[in-house]
């Protein structure tokens, strides 16, 4: 037989089979397989599109360049012709100074050597954002003003001195005031993500900005506001050139996270930059050009930019700057590829109860065949084409019901996501045919390769089962192609290592469970004579009996997880970031200041917040080497790091977001006497290659001080407290000075307690990230709805594993009840026989799927997802109930044609 006349054969034998209804389970578990995985794919695909770029609001645009030279015009030329937008900005601090004529005065002036500095505590701080506040010590020569056009070369500004007998950020009764600000210029167009809000007055009612300041106006925080007493109309000298305020600067996307913009902020137009004169040769400048557009445009972009960029100069994403967004990011993509792995679990499972059953209702066929001649291989060859048709008819009707589900998603969704969501690409469907064909025949061929084994004596002799021992190595196949899926579909390979061995080890162990559980109900002989039968009846099918249990416990476990368990993890995910989470943060906190700002906050009805102490210092060798700045020209950040001071703090307990990944803390350190130790932040000890035992030395205030490190942290940077990189154990920086940081929540109706506070301690920095917590909490509540939708349809894959399990026995239970039927057994009988029957196996598979689901739950939240997990005690009652009622109901449903039909007629129709 040629290839065209055996697809011919094979294609009349699906046709034959299809009418008979032999493929129906098995075509409907592949549909709904293939549906659930590629509406996950597709709903995944866009939902996380549109959340990055929701997300990318924050950094105002989807691609960011960062140099301290001017970026050439071809990146800016390239981006347009490309179809991208793009705008430029420009960073650097600067004195501003205030010559309106209208003296004023502060309350006081700040302390001595009490300069803002910048804090790594609360967040990560934004590579892409970080300034350095470096004043001059003395202005530089002038020279030409260089436009937007020019290509200066390591250009910087130049701080204006401060008048003498002025000290900058101090009022007194002269003319004019000077305070250090980060200055921005900003090209129309800015930002091309998110919006900036502007107000007439500090924490006054905001407006979204529809354009950038006009020519010869500025924007001024509340800080540079507050602290120089101005007002709309008022006029600031920056450099040489002369601007009036003309509004108050409430938000930047790309600004007030973390503490990398602790001085006060000012906006002004690009085209005004070349008249402040301080572009010059010499110092330090931060330009940006920021790109948005089309995902896959922007990428080609970064790939043609990155193959450019040299020293100093850096691209970044919203995942690599902004660490509060990738990790809710990351937990998205986490909790959308959980719900992909279920589903692709659960298709697995359907698939081969589904083909089970195919094989059990052929043998007879095959045995036929192989009287009238037919080889193995010929008999494989037939089914193998038959199966690759059916296949690729499921997955074309799967990813059909898959597209048109993900679009009823997103309308759904609308409500949620703010925007419209993009577009889906093809590439959800092919991952669907893929997965579909992999499932199939990973699972259905140990059927196939068994039917071409069964022996022709089987025409005679029906009670010869299926030839055993010959599929081992097919169900090798079947395991490795549901490891494949799972390890594809999780989008991280240790959410997929740990799926794949949650999954292999909750088979192992579930398998041992019921076939040990069965052993013991050997002894079970009391209760009525139904009881017994329908335990009898397990025993007897013990291999199908372990098989079925442990599917339906799959599918319960996913039912349970997908709705008690799920909500548990999504609400541990939101309370990590809690509705009064900290969104105001006071620095340069004095020790003789602690009580009377205690005494504040208890004067305001608010409860003093925990102040920490912070000196100052930087790390100027590892292990007795000198380091600087050159030995890191390869790694950015490392070079910024090793520039930088950093902020030590000190702390007896270990904070709740603070987690012991090596080491141990300080209660568990056998140290001589005059040890010094420090805990050191993981990421920031993998970008400076530290180490357990290392000796760090700092240089604080013209002080050597050296310490070995005890401990790395892994620290929760989105929780938006007070964190440190480095901490020391209790004693060691008792010798250096210090000044406290506090952080607490304030209310939005209350926002007018920070002018007070702000006028009590003029010399403290206040840092309000209300706006960055409200935006990263928006976006946690859509990635939730995001996720609940796409449970819905893993939910549905549960369900059909629970009828694909039922339905594998179904043939022989209908066979069973006809014979006692005609044995004499009632119909009662029979039917309180079965119902015993189902109610242990659904409470067994009740039973195992609660302990599945619990332990599932809690290896990802903590493993995974790193979020605290406390397990809820009545998914052991709901797991038991429900899987014996839910059992019950669709066995009693399935067999209910064989109580109710004459045994005769059932004995006929099955024969």
């Amino acid at each position: 037989m040629n290839a065209l006349a055996a697809g011919k054969l094979s294609w009349r034998m699906l046709m034959r089979d299809a009418r008979a209804g032999e493929l129906h389970l098995l075509a409907l578990a592949l549909v709904i397989a293939v549906s659930s995985v590629a509406t996950v794919g597709f709903f995944a695909d866009r939902v996380e599109r549109a959340l990055s770029r929701q997300a990318n609001q924050l950094l105002g645009g989807d691609l960011l360049l960062v140099s301290d030279r001017y970026w050439p015009e071809e990146y800016a030329i390239r981006a347009r012709d490309a179809g991208l937008s793009n705008a430029r900005t420009a960073r650097f601090p600067s004195m501003v100074t205030r010559v309106d004529g209208s003296a004023s005065q502060t309350d006081a002036p700040p302390p001595s050597g009490s300069r803002p500095s910048p804090v790594e505590g609360v967040l990560e701080p934004s590579s892409a954002l970080s300034g350095t506040l470096r004043s001059q010590p003395s202005p530089p020569q002038p020279s030409p003003a260089s436009g937007e056009g020019a290509k200066p070369d390591r250009f910087s500004p130049s701080p204006s001195p401060a008048p003498a007998g002025i000290k900058p950020g101090t009022g007194g009764a002269q003319s004019e005031e000077a305070l250090l600000s980060q200055i921005r210029a900003v090209t129309p167009g800015y930002p091309l993500r998110g919006q900036i809000k502007i107000a007439d007055a500090p924490f006054s009612e905001a407006r979204n900005a529809k354009a950038i300041p006009a020519p010869g106006t500025v924007w001024v925080d509340d800080k540079l506001y507050n602290r120089m007493q101005l007002k709309i109309g008022d006029a600031l000298k920056i450099g040489d050139a002369r601007l009036n305020v003309a509004a108050v600067l409430l938000q930047e996307p790309d600004a007030a996270v973390g503490f990398m913009n602790l001085a006060p902020r000012l906006v002004l137009n690009y085209a005004d930059l070349p008249a402040t004169g301080l572009i010059q040769p010499g110092s330090r400048i931060r330009y940006q050009l920021l790109i948005a557009g089309d995902a896959r445009t922007v990428d080609d972009y970064r790939e043609w930019a990155a193959a450019r960029i040299g020293p100093g100069q850096r691209i970044e994403s919203i995942r690599d700057a902004r660490p509060e967004i990738r990790s809710a990011l990351e937990r998205a993509g986490s909790f959308l590829g959980l719900a992909s792995l279920v589903a692709v679990i659960l298709a697995a499972a359907a698939v081969a109860l589904a083909a089970r059953r195919f094989l059990q209702r052929h043998l007879d066929g095959c045995a036929v065949m192989r009287c009238l001649g037919a080889s193995q291989g010929r008999i494989l060859q037939l089914y193998v084409q038959q199966f690759v048709i059916l296949g690729f008819a499921a997955s074309a009707v799967g990813c059909a019901i898959g597209y048109g589900a993900q679009y009823a998603l997103a309308h759904f969704l609308g409500s949620f996501v703010a925007g419209e969501l993009p577009q889906a690409s093809l590439l959800p469907a092919l991952h669907g045919f893929a997965a579909g064909l992999l499932l199939l025949l990973g699972f259905a061929l140990p059927p196939l390769v068994t039917l071409g084994k069964v022996p022709t004596l089987r025409v005679m002799r029906r009670e010869l089962g299926a030839p055993g021992g010959i599929g081992v190595l097919s169900y090798v196949l079947g395991f490795a192609s549901i490891s494949a899926l799972i390890l594809w579909k999780a989008y991280d390979l240790t959410l997929g290592l740990y799926m794949l061995a949650g999954f292999s080890a909750a088979l192992l162990v579930s398998a041992a469970l019921v076939w040990l559980l069965l052993k013991l109900l050997r002894g079970a002989n009391s209760g009525g004579i139904s009881w017994r039968y329908g335990i009898a009846n397990m025993r007897r099918r013990a291999l199908g009996s372990v098989i079925q249990i442990v599917a339906l416990a799959l599918g319960i476990m996913a039912l349970l997880v997908l709705t008690l368990i799920r909500g548990d993890l999504l609400n541990a995910w939101k309370g990590s970031l809690p509705p009064d989470a900290p969104n105001r943060f006071v620095i340069n906190i004095q020790p003789d200041q602690l009580q009377s700002l205690g005494e504040f906050f208890a004067a305001k009805g608010i409860s003093p917040p925990q102040m920490y102490p912070m000196v100052r210092g930087r790390l100027t060798a590892i292990n007795g080497n000198t380091i600087s700045p050159e030995a890191y020209i390869d790694d950015d950040r490392a070079k910024r790091l090793v520039e930088r001071e950093f902020n030590l703090s000190w702390g007896q307990e270990l904070a709740d977001d603070n987690r012991l990944i090596a080491g141990r803390w300080w209660d568990e350190l056998e140290s001589g006497e005059g040890e010094a130790w420090l805990s050191v932040e993981q990421g920031i000890a993998e970008t400076l290659n530290i180490k357990l035992g290392d000796t760090l030395t700092y240089d604080i205030a013209g002080q050597t001080m050296e310490a070995r490190v005890a401990s790395l942290r892994k620290v929760d940077w989105d929780s938006f407290r007070v964190n440190f990189f480095v901490l020391a154990a209790p004693g060691v920086l008792d010798d250096y000075p210090a000044s406290y940081v506090t952080s607490f929540h304030l209310p939005a109706e209350r926002a007018g307690v920070l002018n007070d506070l702000v006028k009590s301690f003029p010399n403290m920095l206040v840092i309000d990230v209300a706006a960055v917590v409200m935006q990263v909490q928006k976006i946690m509540d859509q990635v939730v709805s995001a996720v609940e939708f796409v449970f819905l349809f893993t939910l549905a894959s549960g369900l059909v594993v629970l009828f694909a399990a039922l339905a594998s026995t179904q043939d022989e239970r209908v066979f069973e009840a006809a014979i006692m039927r005609a044995l004499g057994a009632s119909r009662r009988q029979l039917a309180k026989a079965q119902a015993a029957e189902f109610i242990a196996i659904g409470a067994l598979a009740g039973l195992l799927a609660a302990a599945g689901a619990s332990v599932l739950a809690f290896v990802v939240a903590d493993r995974v997802l790193h979020l605290p997990y406390i397990g809820s005690p009545v998914v052991w009652p709901i797991g038991i109930v429900c899987g014996a009622i839910g059992v019950l109901a669709l066995g009693m449903l399935g067999t209910r044609v064989a109580l109710n039909a004459p045994p005769l007629a059932t004995l006929r129709r099955i024969a």
